[in-house]
């Protein structure tokens, strides 16, 4: 095996987390849980490498939402300019509303339905989930190299921006 890879990936990853406050609506305490959930995964295990940056990191990366556009802030863990990325929130915009819409229902679920109801509620929420990960990945494309763990952890605090976003 070749070990140099193993190590630079050891360092292409996000140490820390930001979303713009901004751009954060005010949302229910679930939505605030998966937010925190998303962030400490994501920092624990991520792999995270910007094509074409000066040098391996690790990086620290900033979200937001400006305009009809989602920033990718990324930095160095010392506070040096990387790249930002900016990319459009239409490839988003059904697969995030088909979220919220099934995250509602899950969350309605799990207060009163059986638990085969619940199961079969979280495997679409699972898959329409995937379905976002995969469409960050692809528009990440040629921009940052990130793992399919990662592309979700990112796409949960992408919906959380994104609510305020909506108006839902």
């Amino acid at each position: 095996m070749n070990k140099p890879p193993d190590d630079e990936d050891s360092n292409n990853r996000i140490v820390a987390v930001t979303l713009d406050e901004e751009s954060i609506g005010r949302s229910g305490p679930d939505i605030e849980h998966e937010r925190a959930i998303a962030i400490y995964d994501l920092v624990e295990q991520n792999l995270f490498a910007p094509e074409g940056a000066a040098g391996p990191g690790p990086y620290t990366l900033h979200i937001a939402i400006t305009g009809n556009r989602l920033m990718f802030d990324i930095r160095k863990e010392d506070g040096a300019p990387v790249v930002a990325h900016l990319l459009s929130l239409t490839p988003f915009r059904r697969v995030v509303k088909d979220y919220f819409m099934i995250c509602d229902s899950y969350y309605q679920a799990i207060r009163t339905a059986t638990p085969d109801k619940i199961e079969a509620i979280d495997m679409g929420r699972r898959g329409i989930h995937d379905e976002g990960s995969r469409t960050l990945q692809e528009r990440l494309k040629g921009k940052v190299r990130v793992d399919f763990e990662t592309a979700r952890r990112l796409f949960t605090l992408i919906t959380v921006l994104h609510w305020k976003g909506e108006g839902a």
